[in-house]
């Protein structure tokens, strides 16, 4: 992939000026907050939109290729040519160029979308067009307990813009042993995800070497991304839905939620988790 050309972008939070009101009667207070940037960010291969995302204005080359992938445009981080973003009053626009092969496959495959809202099935024509699962490739890993605590503790410390806001999700890669690797924060949960799988693929990790914790419920879409991606684990720190569970049993990922300082709960691969570290 030919080096981006990103055009400066807005901060990512914005002052604000606010009145707080307290409960007890007191008098209000004049306060000033710090407030997420939302932007839409309109995505076009070859000069074709296909979609608008709300997303924060970080990591969009992450977002490009992360996005690009886990809708099936892409197969690899080498199938995108280019990346270029254009500023307008509007919002952002990812301007992405892709190999031929993979254009000519995506104009095969194109579907008019009026929107979309990154759930993974909203604006599809009909059932047959739900995602096909792919067999899982080897086996999944095995995970230590500590492993996702030792993960959880660290990430408290590797959200800025949430620290700054409280007002957004973040997606984490952490090896197998729980060292957080890789953070990418943002205002939508699958759009955070799109934007860690995206940073992976550009650093050629190995799916099979660690495992993805996401600071939201375990939605479909998000079980979707991270088989999309080829990883086998997923640590949740809300609960999961029905049909995440569902999508994360054909895809054999092993599900943990509720992830919590002082417990986690196993909804798949329950054979696949320590409750102890295993002796070097």
């Amino acid at each position: 992939m030919r080096r981006s050309d990103l055009a400066p972008v807005p901060d990512v939070a914005a002052d604000e000026a606010a009145t707080v009101f307290p409960y007890d009667g007191g008098e209000p207070a004049s306060t000033h907050r710090e407030l997420a940037v939302e932007e839409p960010v309109s995505i076009v291969y070859a000069g074709i939109p296909f979609a608008v995302m709300m997303a924060s204005p970080a990591d969009l080359e992450d977002f490009a290729v992360g996005f690009s992938l886990t809708e099936g445009i892409i197969e690899s981080a080498g199938d995108i040519v280019s990346i270029r973003m254009e500023k307008e009053e509007r919002g952002l626009r990812l301007l992405i160029d892709l190999s031929a092969q993979r254009l000519h496959a995506h104009l095969a495959r194109r579907r008019a979308l009026a929107g979309r809202t990154g759930c993974g099935l909203c604006g599809i024509d009909d059932f047959d067009a739900l995602p096909k699962p792919r067999p899982p490739a080897g086996s999944a890993p095995v995970l230590p307990v500590s492993a996702v605590r030792r993960a959880l503790a660290a990430l408290e410390g590797r959200q800025p813009l949430n620290e700054r806001t409280r007002a957004v999700h973040a997606a984490a890669w952490a090896s197998l042993a729980g060292d957080l690797l890789l953070v990418r924060e943002d205002v939508g949960r699958h759009n955070a995800l799109d934007k860690l799988i995206g940073a992976l693929c550009r650093e050629n990790a190995r799916p099979q070497d660690g495992f993805v914790v996401v600071t939201s419920r375990c939605s479909f879409e998000l079980v979707e991304k991270v088989a999309a991606f080829g990883a086998r684990t997923i640590v949740a720190i809300s609960a999961p839905t029905s049909l995440a569970l569902a999508r994360a049993r054909i895809h054999d990922i092993t599900l943990v939620a509720i992830a919590r300082h002082d417990s986690m709960t196993v909804f798949h691969g329950i054979d696949r988790i320590l409750a102890r570290d295993v002796p070097a």
